[in-house]
């Protein structure tokens, strides 16, 4: 990782209040034209969070009118997508949003999912005028700029939707402390991180913390780790 990457990478963690910016590394350290970052599904609805020009914010709206397209399969295997030829690879995979995108200037486009634990919030878009391919360095960088913006857009929905209530009772936040501690052991993260898988397994399942907390620690709901996911065992 490049002093430079790194340090990009430092900035985007202090920038959680600033959800614009997440798509402005993505073109400053890969071979792209554009990128966009958005929420999807039912959980926290379809919304272009981030778009570095007019053309990533329409790649993203048409996927979202059409139900298609590879930010859709990255949220739904939880895994990049890569389509480097977009018209020969594409075609068959998405037809409606490929044949929405005649006359664009579009020739490669990726995906990468935007998942906190078994939470699955979104995905990044990113294209290229010209066809490209990403090599596994632009593939890790892609990855790490995703999963510091996954925290920061799940820690804006629960803001949002006032999820931690049942935290102001002593007990709950002494079972919270505890599974932080059990799930901090379990996946190797910052105590902070630890904390945030737990949150984002009660939003996605519409449960307080205290209540997944508690399965954490009597051992009925643990987290493992599988390739690059955090999954959840129960």
């Amino acid at each position: 990782m490049s002093s430079n990457f790194a340090a990009a990478l430092a900035h985007l963690e202090q920038s959680g209040d600033r959800p614009e910016e997440f798509s402005t590394p993505f073109v400053e350290f890969l071979p792209i034209s554009g990128a966009a970052v958005s929420t999807l599904g039912d959980v926290f609805g379809s919304e272009t969070l981030s778009a570095s020009d007019d053309r990533a914010a329409r790649l993203d709206e048409l996927q979202f009118d059409l139900g298609e397209g590879p930010c859709w399969d990255a949220l739904r295997s939880a895994r990049p997508v890569s389509a480097a030829s977009l018209q020969s690879e594409g075609r068959e995979r998405w037809p409606a949003f490929v044949g929405a995108l005649d006359g664009e200037e579009v020739s490669s486009l990726f995906a990468f999912p935007l998942l906190v634990g078994a939470l699955r919030i979104g995905a990044v878009d990113l294209y290229s005028r010209q066809p490209i391919a990403l090599n596994p360095d632009h593939e890790q960088r892609a990855s790490a700029l995703a999963y510091v913006i996954s925290r920061h857009v799940l820690r804006l929905a629960l803001d949002e939707h006032a999820r931690e209530e049942d935290l102001q009772q002593p007990l709950s936040r002494r079972v919270v402390h505890q599974a932080t501690g059990v799930v901090l052991a379990q996946l190797d993260l910052t105590p902070e991180d630890a904390r945030l898988v737990i949150q984002g397994q009660a939003y996605a399942t519409g449960r307080s913390m205290a209540d997944v907390a508690e399965d954490v620690v009597a051992g009925r709901l643990r987290f493992t780790r599988r390739d690059d996911r955090i999954e959840v065992e129960s």
